[in-house]
């Protein structure tokens, strides 16, 4: 009996206490709800140590944008690409996960893992590039506070901004300007689905490159942004509100 309750209330301890560090951000996300990102994030960190290391003289091209200085194509593409059910699930989509634990990885069928658009800018914004549980555990907790403390709309405006197109090239921005010779909020349908191809592997598949893997991805996000109207409509309800 009374090994029992040492085990119920060590069980309890760890219950409130893994509560406590899920109820905790552990980051402070004031500075991040609006305007460009107040300082350079983790994942271009990372980049620019890299180069440094290896005596590379390359420079990160990135140029902030609003959500509502980017075309709804490219919205689309990046989404249809990465988490098309974006706004009809939470900060983890569990039915991802469950899909990407029941099937795996598809070869050239699937362009990402279990990891929503939110997960991807935590990891990108805040945390290291490391394999393991702990920091896919941190992953979750973030996401699921910056779902809280800025919301779907600026989430997405900060992923366009800060994910990676090509070697240095982050953000839709710059990499609409270096690809294609126009702004963000001129792409249309076939560069957006270009972009949205080079995001899985951008150092290796991108427009620059033109990999049969990075054709047969933009290809098929063709494809997917052709059949989802729903989706087009959200995005374009959105930047309507945004330049309101």
């Amino acid at each position: 009996m009374r090994l029992l309750f040492l085990g119920s209330a060590s069980a309890a301890l760890l219950a409130g206490a893994a509560a406590a560090w899920w109820l905790s951000p552990g980051e402070d996300l004031t500075a991040w709800r609006q305007g460009p990102p107040p300082h350079p994030w983790a994942a271009s960190q990372r980049q620019e140590v890299r180069w440094r290391e290896e005596k590379l003289h390359r420079h990160v091209e990135n140029q902030y944008v609003p959500l509502s200085a980017i075309s709804v194509d490219l919205q689309l593409a990046l989404l249809v690409g990465e988490d098309i059910n974006y706004f009809g699930h939470g900060a983890v989509d569990f039915d991802a996960v469950w899909e990407a634990v029941r099937e795996g990885t598809r070869v050239g069928g699937r362009f990402r893992g279990a990891s929503t658009v939110t997960q991807q800018l935590a990891k990108t914004l805040f945390l290291s590039g490391e394999r393991s549980l702990s920091r896919k555990a941190k992953e979750a907790r973030l996401a699921w506070w910056m779902e809280r403390r800025l919301g779907k709309r600026r989430i997405l405006e900060l992923y366009l901004n800060v994910v990676e197109f090509g070697p240095g090239l982050l953000g839709v921005e710059a990499a609409a300007r270096h690809y294609y010779g126009v702004g963000a909020e001129d792409v249309g349908p076939d560069r957006a689905a270009g972009l949205a191809a080079a995001v899985p592997s951008p150092g290796r598949d991108n427009p620059a490159t033109g990999t049969p893997r990075w054709r047969f991805r933009q290809a098929t996000i063709l494809r997917r942004m052709a059949h989802a109207l729903w989706l087009r409509h959200q995005l374009e309800a959105l930047s309507a509100k945004s330049r309101s």
